[in-house]
């Protein structure tokens, strides 16, 4: 009896340690438990500021609705840096930057207005490295080339890439399905996870966005918030995607007006996304 009780005993022992162990103690020996970090991320056609009236174009209307949200990154389409129509001594993707308090990186697309047009984004986390992708066309239909603005980050324990595009905007997807088939390249030579916001100017369901989701998540998995136009969106062409799947899970996403309540106008012809991921 003695015997019985002391092997039973000796099991109770060790149901409690087990039990009482964390899932930091139950990891793999020489594998660190690194904690998930959460980013908050804006994209947004700001249309060259041009919802404003005349040259130079109103730039503070747009800081107020990215400071509003308060993100850590920001990638921004239709930015133009010393053109005719908003400003030759304006650089956007700079004076954004300034007037949010984070740094910033733009890609030139095309010539336009005596200066440039093309993507940008902005970092409230220090740029570690950045990088220019073109896009190309269709031949058969022509229309704009396009860039991937791409910089890498790090926040906390988490290293990874963020980017900004703008796809072809022609009613043929001729040119689309080639940017889509184009980045997806892109990000089969990456090191690291990808987000990546973006104007597809592409519809749910649309090929473009059926190549799109071939290799990344969009951040709305059912209905995705219409963007297009600001005033009364009908349409969604606005994006947050991530890559690959097992390394981020987005926990809100949803739409911004745009509104800005000092001009009383909306700041741009389209709704920003904003999206909160936590990166694992």
């Amino acid at each position: 009896m003695m015997i019985k009780k002391f092997i039973w005993s000796l099991c109770m022992a060790g149901v409690m340690l087990s039990c009482g162990k964390s899932d930091k103690d139950k990891a793999t020996p020489g594998e660190p438990v690194r904690p998930k970090t959460m980013v908050r991320v804006m994209t947004y056609n700001i249309y060259g500021a041009r919802a404003s009236s005349g040259a130079p174009a109103n730039l503070e209307a747009l800081a107020r609705i990215i400071n509003r949200e308060k993100p850590d990154l920001v990638a921004l389409q239709e930015v133009d840096v010393y053109t005719r129509r908003t400003g030759v001594n304006v650089h956007q993707a700079q004076e954004l930057a300034r007037l949010t308090g984070m740094e910033w990186y733009f890609t030139k697309a095309i010539d336009v207005g005596g200066g440039e047009y093309g993507d940008a984004v902005l970092s409230r986390l220090p740029i570690l490295s950045s990088k220019r992708y073109a896009l190309p066309v269709a031949a058969s239909v022509g229309g704009e080339f396009r860039t991937v603005a791409m910089i890498r980050v790090k926040k906390e324990e988490h290293e990874f890439y963020f980017a900004a595009t703008h796809l072809d905007h022609l009613a043929q997807e001729d040119s689309r399905l080639l940017q889509a088939a184009e980045i997806k390249k892109i990000v089969a030579g990456l090191s690291l996870p990808l987000i990546l916001g973006g104007d597809f100017n592409a519809i749910p369901g649309s090929r473009t966005i059926d190549i799109m989701r071939s290799f990344m998540s969009p951040g709305c998995l059912q209905q995705c918030a219409f963007t297009f136009p600001s005033d009364n969106p009908g349409r969604t062409i606005d994006y947050i995607m991530t890559t690959p799947v097992n390394s981020f899970s987005v926990s809100r996403y949803s739409s911004v007006t745009g509104y800005d309540e000092v001009e009383k106008a909306y700041a741009s012809d389209h709704r920003a996304v904003v999206a909160d991921i936590s990166i694992q």
